[in-house]
């Protein structure tokens, strides 16, 4: 069974992205290498990165098309490639058409709704694919119970087509440290002893909820430092500090005392599983898709979009302080069992023809 996997990068980035390189890996350990190696299908590929390595790379080029035509044209053109490629079941991460296995990490009649935006004739295009990619597919892996009820709410798409399965994380670089090593990181990160940090990891602020956060914290009297990992915030505040990029994200989580989260819309939201998985609770909204996967223990819930219920929930948070002990986590979230369950979908598909 020849495997491929359609992105809209092999790079290291965010999203989907992320978790195709996440699909890479776990084929190579599960054995996919050599001439089982997955056909990889791309609009950019990094050849730097060892994942590039594991697969069988096919670019796509689209930059000589304007913007908003190369989603359709990608779909089109991967067409050719997987059948060149011979692929027998294409795991479709970004909007193509023909994919066996689509994956659902955000839909965009949900992102749309969620906040708020006019839908404009670039929007359509999108949703039209969309609609395609899941007509097609013969099966939907939904990223989150939230995902499950919009595929059925607002796209029409029949229960038996969709499994739920949450994305994996790397267990072994997301992991507890001890408060000795805890305390080197808090120095490294510039925290003092007396501060509550706040860690605010996104290269997206405002749909990532920073200006509600600000608004709700500002003037609270909070002894709190909101710490922003990722892009440079375009305003100063002054309780907001900026950290840099953090590579090493685990780090920051594991130096910080709560991971904070705002967002209109967030289909899983995996950082909150990262941060928990690094002893460290979170804070977000009750929209998030990744609630129902933390434990109780681990999280502290307010009403989406309300500055006053975020103020109140934080100064609960900090009033009962502690960090996360244990497995909070209600899944398995390993690279080797999302990988073996969507293999198991790939060999029954397979198989059915």
């Amino acid at each position: 069974m020849r495997i491929g996997i359609s992105a809209n990068a092999l790079k290291l980035s965010g999203g989907l992205e992320r978790y195709a390189m996440d699909l890479v890996r776990g084929l190579a350990a599960a054995g996919f290498e050599g001439r089982q190696k997955p056909a990889f299908f791309a609009r950019k590929i990094d050849s730097s990165l060892p994942e590039s390595k594991l697969v069988e790379a096919h670019r796509i080029k689209v930059s000589f098309l304007p913007g908003k035509l190369r989603d359709v044209y990608f779909s089109w053109a991967l067409k050719r490639a997987r059948n060149k490629a011979r692929v027998d079941v294409l795991i479709g991460c970004n909007r193509v058409e023909g994919s066996e296995i689509a994956i659902c990490g955000g839909t965009h009649i949900g992102f749309l709704r969620a906040t708020g935006r006019r839908e404009k004739r670039s929007d359509t295009r999108q949703i039209a694919l969309e609609r395609r990619q899941y007509r097609d597919a013969r099966v939907i892996v939904a990223h989150s119970d939230m995902m499950r009820n919009e595929l059925r709410g607002l796209y029409g798409i029949d229960e038996r087509k969709i499994r739920v399965l949450y994305p994996p994380v790397d267990g072994a670089r997301f992991a507890l440290a001890d408060e000795t090593a805890r305390a080197r990181l808090r120095e490294r990160f510039g925290f003092k002893e007396d501060e509550i940090v706040l860690l605010f990891p996104s290269s997206s602020h405002e749909r990532k909820g920073l200006p509600l956060i600000e608004k709700a914290l500002g003037g609270a009297g909070l002894p709190i430092v909101i710490a922003v990992a990722g892009r440079a915030p375009e305003k100063s505040a002054p309780n907001v500090r900026y950290i840099g990029y953090a590579k090493n994200i685990e780090d920051a989580y594991r130096a910080a005392d709560f991971t904070i989260l705002a967002s209109s819309y967030e289909p899983f939201g995996l950082v909150g599983i990262e941060s928990v998985m690094c002893g460290t609770p979170v804070i977000f909204p009750a929209c998030i898709g990744c609630g129902d996967a933390i434990d109780e223990s681990a999280k502290h819930v307010f009403k989406s979009g309300d500055a006053d219920d975020l103020r109140r929930v934080v100064a609960a948070a900090i009033a009962s302080r502690r960090r996360v002990s244990g497995n909070a986590v209600r899944y398995d979230a390993s690279v080797a069992s999302h990988v073996n369950a969507l293999l198991a979908l790939a060999e029954e598909i397979s198989g059915g023809r």
